[in-house]
């Protein structure tokens, strides 16, 4: 069962401060970091043997395309404003899907994901030619089985036909990039879309009875302040999405070129990014959403606030998620497949992408095959990302160890978090506290075997 449940997480600015590093969100352990090249003929092998398995499949696919750059993303994209090629790239996609079909095309589809870039882009008519390649190659019947099916949907490039299109194609959740209402923000970071554009499609998706509508917001964007970010929520809640994604933003230019369009100097300061964030956890808990952990909020009556209470809450690559215990195959360029202890990553690039599949071979390019120690720390880390608990004797067990010897090294770092009121130790039980739930990463960080005390203490401040 889960240690977490909807009472409202706690907030000190001194301590937030104090743990306020950059992190991993760890949906996945190892992290892509590990990863490393392999081979078409490493990951064909290693699907080879999961073909037997009756284990449901998770589908993410990839479009990468977007017709506008936005400066903020860190995504994978590629800015295009011509559809033809859209139908290039469905092309070889369809190629990739009859090469996967061959070792997974049997499994049952509970979820799929269409991400991007901007999965929008596609025309209705491409839409409708990717959905019927899908139903092809693989068992994905929504109509028969209950599953969640979701999109990432840019307002400016949604159309109402493309709703009504995934409407009855199955598709019942829906992710709408918003990140801030303000129009100063939005010339700043290249994505005008007024709350004009946004509420017909919400509107519309209610009418159609999409089950779930979710909305991505950024906190720490030029020009934000308490006030400004304040009027962004009001239209938010105006709207009512179901679940809400809260993220920060970590302003990186030499990583991503697009964001040094950004003037530093709009951002908020430290402190001020500090007074946004506590603002909008007390409006959205006041509101009547749940903190379900590492940025993300859900209604009280949504599935999610039901998998916490539960522990029945999973995690994976786009989050937390209720569907236990699949595999997660990803099509398109850069998807990270995440098969029966492997993490296998295609190519990022387009052209290594479509050179592999005219060769007749996946387009792979890195991934990581788990040993039994990554397995064990995986499972804490998701243990206690998704349950806020966890006893070590068991795991121990489990794999062979002496929970007091074996793990005597994170209890020390952990005495010290119980310190400052993060998690609560009893014997070999860890228990996640109220503040403890805000501040996840430092906690799960602890369990990274590839942090060492070094890197830990290496940790640039993003806040």
């Amino acid at each position: 069962m889960s240690a977490f449940n909807a009472q409202s997480i706690q907030w000190d600015a001194h301590l937030i401060e104090k743990y306020n590093v950059q992190g991993p969100r760890y949906t996945s352990y190892p992290t892509a970091a590990q990863f490393h090249d392999i081979s078409a003929a490493e990951a064909s092998e290693h699907y080879r043997l999961q073909t037997t398995s009756v284990a449901p499949l998770s589908l993410y696919v990839h479009i990468p395309f977007c017709r506008h750059l936005c400066y903020y993303c860190g995504c994978n994209k590629v800015a295009a404003k011509s559809s033809t090629r859209g139908d290039d790239y469905l092309t070889w996609l369809e190629r990739e899907m009859a090469l996967m079909s061959h070792d997974f095309g049997q499994r049952p589809v509970t979820q799929l994901h269409l991400g991007g870039g901007t999965p929008t882009f596609l025309t209705v008519n491409q839409m409708r030619q990717l959905l019927d390649r899908l139903s092809i190659y693989f068992d994905w019947n929504p109509s028969d089985r209950p599953g969640e099916y979701s999109i990432e949907l840019d307002p400016r490039e949604t159309s109402s036909d493309m709703l009504e299109l995934l409407r009855q194609r199955g598709f019942n959740r829906l992710s709408f990039g918003i990140q801030d209402f303000n129009h100063q923000t939005q010339v700043a970071i290249h994505r005008v879309q007024p709350k004009s554009v946004v509420e017909p499609l919400v509107h519309q998706a209610r009418h159609l009875a999409f089950e779930s509508i979710s909305f991505d917001l950024i906190y720490g964007l030029p020009y934000q302040t308490v006030g400004r970010v304040d009027a962004t929520l009001d239209d938010v809640l105006d709207l009512g999405p179901d679940r809400i994604s809260l993220y920060n933003y970590a302003h990186l230019p030499d990583r991503f070129l697009a964001q040094r369009r950004i003037s530093s100097d709009s951002l908020p300061d430290a402190d001020e990014k500090l007074r946004i964030l506590q603002h909008c956890i007390i409006k959205l808990q006041g509101a009547g959403y749940v903190y379900i952990g590492m940025d993300h909020f859900a209604r009280r009556d949504d599935t999610l606030v039901e998998a916490l209470a539960d522990g029945s809450l999973q995690r994976n690559f786009q989050g937390y998620s209720t569907q236990a215990e699949t595999d997660m195959l990803a099509l398109g360029v850069s998807g990270i497949s995440q098969i029966q202890g492997a993490f296998i990553q295609n190519h990022s690039q387009l052209d290594p992408y479509y050179s592999a599949l005219k060769q007749g071979t996946l387009a792979v390019q890195r991934g990581y095959f788990l040993t039994r120690d990554d397995q064990m720390r995986r499972d804490i880390i998701n243990q206690l990302a998704c349950q806020g608990q966890i006893d070590l004797v068991p795991v121990a067990e489990q794999y062979g160890l002496d929970a007091d010897q074996d793990f005597s090294r994170e209890w020390q770092q952990l005495a010290d978090l119980e310190q400052d009121g993060l998690v609560q130790l009893n014997e070999h039980r860890i228990t996640v506290t109220a503040l403890g739930r805000l501040l996840l990463r430092p906690i799960l960080m602890v369990f990274d075997a590839y942090l060492s005390d070094q890197n830990r203490q290496r940790f640039s401040k993003v806040m």
